[in-house]
């Protein structure tokens, strides 16, 4: 009874919201399309070069913003999960509102994963999209350093081959970081930046307080080091980023302004989240200690794991030197938009447990943009009621791991540690004592063989030895060693399966070849989904609902829902029933919901050492073993993933398989019988 009446709230909220939605947000600010916007700093860039964008950048008078609401904000707020049905919307207001901003930051991170794997679109179209609404201000993207927009290494040539695509398609700034502050990693990213014509912005990743006497390992000197073979490199502009809203405000002074005294004609860009409440007063602190550019989200989309307040800078500043030139009655509008889209995303928010602003980051150090997808991990593995000791536990993974930078992709790696310690109810003395029989989730694994690069201070030992054992180690850049990726053949081998396949395809199958080859086989089949309002996106419409769908300009398709059969085809399918422009119709539709069955699946017993049991809930992606196999301590059994965590089980002792209780694409929950063994 009372999941019936949750349900019939859910569903009455969900009509009063669609109803909101549907005559709210058709109001959002218009602006002429025959006006011609005003020139920006992109004007400089493109017709003068990065250096002399550079020069103008230091040469402005009063503070500049880089608005981030287009990619961190989202990512940071709602698990990157905006659409670029939502940004094109607003992007003319933009154009003509914000001509002189630094730039706005609008790809990169995590959303050209996440684009292609989970809203079905193509990360280089939203690029182009946006570049044709707004073509002065210059648009910023975040580069992992060798990592490109992934997380793993590649080779050399496809980093330099994305830059150079990335700028042909309508990238300016390349902000270019390394997850470990790795130099070798670091400059591969600003050299294939520079190439490819980009003004490249290097940005060295805070962690730890050099405000602090006590916390020595990151302290001020560590930073000006890093600096100095950045400026030696080449770096336009230099950035701060402080990923996780460490950096607090008298930190903020002794930094910048040492930065500031050494450098005095080198732009500084400090970037931070406001996960503690601190970062206006950190920004402030960073522009009177003479940085030049502060990254901000306008105010519906700021605070929290977000960037500070836009509104809150701008009125901060008023009538003083340091006065952005922004008039407040203008990012209102724009605060009015994104307030009305958020409430779209609302199943994504991080506010779901963070309902303000929360100083214990300055203990566990979780970055803002890894936040929400914790969350979201945590819930698929069963730990959504433990989320706060996910969060005491990413603290001790992180000392474990020796206290190492944390950001994509070294974020990932605490904080799968973290969930691995939850998961299986290890405290940091268990996990040392138990290394070498335990089945540590791949990307730990893949960080102490050296995959991505070599942290600061070393590895940390013993712990190393023991889960690596003799398993390889990589010493040195590991793209280094990387053979140049053939993309002839590569595009060759896609077009057999997509005779349509482009250049920028190819690029995306070279980062991410599972997920690409997911959205080209979705493309083929159901067309740019992009064109559908959000809400009919996520949730469908409703029986008996009419709406329309622009596909291009003068081409605008009207449907109405009319009926789903009751009764399910052999195949597990329903029939739906529409209009289309007036046209009966009507397609098959699997029902997977439907179609599923229960299954009950053996438990491993733990008393048993001939039984492995899923140390986590995940699908079997690979199996490593068959029956028969005589197999050593250690020997890697099966791979599960759960939310781009995966984890090699190992065998916890040697013996001679006797059966693989688990098949390909299995789902399994915590426990659940993998391998028995004789």
């Amino acid at each position: 009874m009372h999941s019936v009446l949750f349900m019939v709230s859910f569903i009455l909220v969900n009509l009063l919201l669609s109803f909101f939605l549907t005559e709210y947000l058709a109001k959002s600010p218009q602006e002429d399309p025959n006006v011609q916007p005003p020139k920006g700093f992109r004007q400089i860039y493109k017709e003068q070069g990065p250096e002399a964008f550079a020069k103008a950048v230091r040469n402005h008078k009063g503070l500049l913003l880089m608005d981030t609401t287009f990619r961190d904000a989202h990512q940071s707020l709602l698990a990157t999960r905006v659409r670029t049905h939502d940004l094109l919307k607003i992007s003319p207001f933009v154009t003509h509102t914000f001509s002189q901003l630094y730039s706005m930051e609008n790809w990169g991170g995590a959303t050209f994963d996440v684009a292609l794997r989970f809203l079905h679109e193509c990360p280089w179209e939203r690029l182009e999209e946006m570049r044709k609404l707004i073509p002065n201000i210059p648009f910023q993207m975040l580069l992992r350093g060798a990592n490109a927009v992934g997380y793993t290494n590649y080779p050399d040539n496809v980093v330099y081959k994305f830059c150079e695509l990335a700028v042909q398609t309508g990238m300016d700034v390349f902000r270019v970081f390394d997850s470990l502050n790795y130099l070798p990693n670091l400059i591969v990213g600003m050299e294939a930046a520079g190439k490819a014509g980009g003004i490249v912005e290097a940005a060295i990743s805070y962690s730890g307080d050099v405000s602090n006497p006590n916390k020595k390992k990151y302290d001020l000197n560590y930073y000006l080091k890093i600096a100095d073979e950045l400026v030696k490199a080449g770096t336009h502009v230099l950035a701060i980023k402080d990923m996780a809203g460490l950096l607090k405000p008298t930190a903020a002074r002794m930094l910048i302004g040492a930065l500031r005294d050494k450098y005095p004609d080198l732009p500084i860009h400090i970037h931070t989240h406001d996960t503690s409440g601190n970062g206006i007063a950190s920004m402030l602190a960073c522009a009177e200690a003479g940085a030049d550019v502060v990254d901000v989200a306008v105010d519906s989309m700021s605070g929290l794991t977000s960037q500070p307040s836009m509104g809150a800078i701008v009125a901060s500043l008023q009538g003083t030197p340091l006065d952005t030139g922004f008039k407040l009655p203008k990012i209102s509008e724009y605060s009015a938009y994104w307030e009305q889209t958020r409430t779209l995303y609302a199943p994504f928010e991080c506010t779901t447990t963070m309902k303000s602003g929360n100083a214990d980051v300055y203990t566990n150090e979780i970055p803002g943009g890894q936040y929400t997808n914790l969350q979201f991990q945590a819930y698929s593995l069963g730990l959504g009621d433990f989320f706060e000791d996910v969060k005491k536990a990413y603290a001790e993974a992180n000392q474990l791991l020796g206290d190492i930078i944390k950001v994509t992709p070294s974020s990932k790696v605490v904080g799968d540690l973290a969930q691995f310690m939850v998961q299986n109810k290890l405290k940091p003395q268990d996990v040392l004592d138990k290394a070498e029989e335990l089945s540590f989730p791949k990307s730990v694994v893949e960080f102490l063989q050296g995959h991505i690069g070599q942290p600061y201070g070393g590895f940390p030992e013993p712990l190393r030895s023991k889960v690596l054992r003799d398993m390889p180690r990589i010493e040195g850049r590991p793209g280094e060693t990387l053979a140049p990726l053939d993309f002839t053949k590569l595009k060759q081998d896609l077009t057999e399966t997509f005779p349509n396949i482009t250049d920028r395809d190819v690029m995306s199958a070279a980062l991410y070849p599972q997920v690409t080859n997911e959205y080209l086989v979705f493309n083929e089949k159901y067309g740019p989904v992009d064109k559908l309002d959000t809400r009919i996106f996520l949730v469908g419409p409703k029986v008996g609902e009419e709406f329309e769908c622009t596909i291009e300009k003068g081409k605008t398709l009207g449907i109405k829902t009319l009926a789903v059969a009751e009764d399910l085809t052999e195949n597990g399918e329903r029939e739906v029933f529409f209009e289309l422009n007036g046209t009966l119709r009507s397609v098959l539709i699997l029902d997977k919901d439907a179609g599923k069955e229960m299954q009950i699946h053996p438990k491993a017993d733990k008393a048993n050492k001939k039984q492995v049991g899923a140390p986590m809930p995940g699908t079997v992606i690979d199996i490593r073993v068959k029956p028969g196999d005589k197999i050593e301590k250690g020997t890697p059994l099966v791979i599960l993933s759960a939310m781009k965590m995966e984890t090699v089980v190992q065998s916890p002792v040697a013996g001679v398989i006797k059966s693989v209780d688990a098949t390909l694409n299995m789902k399994l929950d915590a426990e659940d019988l993998i391998v028995t063994m004789e």
